[in-house]
């Protein structure tokens, strides 16, 4: 095997969020008094909210308004939803961990999701244990396309860049990868909006087409 350690993204590739994300950002738009134009909701996809609200706060003038507060609403929001039990684990994605787990492949998950919602995700659908690494990008000063989470992924794996897969379903999560200097396999997923997935190395319509056998 090529391949040496195997990254996972989370939001789109282990579990389908998009569209409750996109539901809870809206809700929290509606909170606050917040005009956003939606067509630019693909642009932010696999970056971190507290991108999109700061953007929106300084587009909206809203200096009146706390960043930390707004982006606290949409993740308690976004996790009451999680706890309830009304996000799923994408097609093949949880026997993909098995999978690679089992080929011996080291395992890490590096998302912009918010920390707790990482850790619920990984307790919820029972497979921390998998996982030698795990790093919420909202604990970084970037987040994606900044390369820091999978250069701090890779270090932490002992595992060279170059010798490390990663799964990412969007143009900013590929983009950050690559310029990591790491290898991508991009998941087409229908609910992570237009996303321009050439920048990855194969592209895939189902997690049981990545075989650990073929990295």
């Amino acid at each position: 095997m090529k391949t040496k350690a195997f990254i996972f993204d989370m939001d789109g590739v282990i579990i389908d969020s998009e569209p409750i994300h996109i539901r809870v950002k809206r809700d929290t738009f509606a909170h606050f008094g917040l005009h956003f134009d939606e067509k630019r909701f693909s642009r932010y996809m696999g970056r971190t909210s507290r991108e999109l609200f700061g953007d929106l706060l300084r587009e909206n003038g809203r200096s009146d308004l706390d960043l930390d507060t707004v982006v606290r609403y949409k993740h308690e929001r976004y996790l009451a939803v999680l706890r309830r039990g009304e996000v799923a684990p994408i097609e093949g994605a949880v026997d993909l961990i098995h999978r690679l787990h089992a080929a011996g492949l080291p395992l890490a998950l590096a998302t912009s999701s918010w920390e707790r919602v990482m850790e619920t995700v990984l307790d919820r659908f029972a497979i921390r244990r998998f996982f030698a690494s795990a790093i919420s990008g909202s604990t970084l000063p970037a987040s994606k396309p900044d390369p820091a989470i999978y250069r701090m992924s890779a270090e932490r794996l002992g595992i060279a860049p170059k010798d490390c897969m990663v799964l990412e379903d969007t143009a900013a999560g590929i983009m950050a990868a690559k310029r990591a200097g790491m290898r991508v396999i991009a998941y087409r997923n229908p609910n992570s909006g237009v996303q321009d997935l050439t920048g990855a190395d194969r592209i895939v319509g189902r997690m049981a087409d990545i075989r650990a056998e073929d990295l």
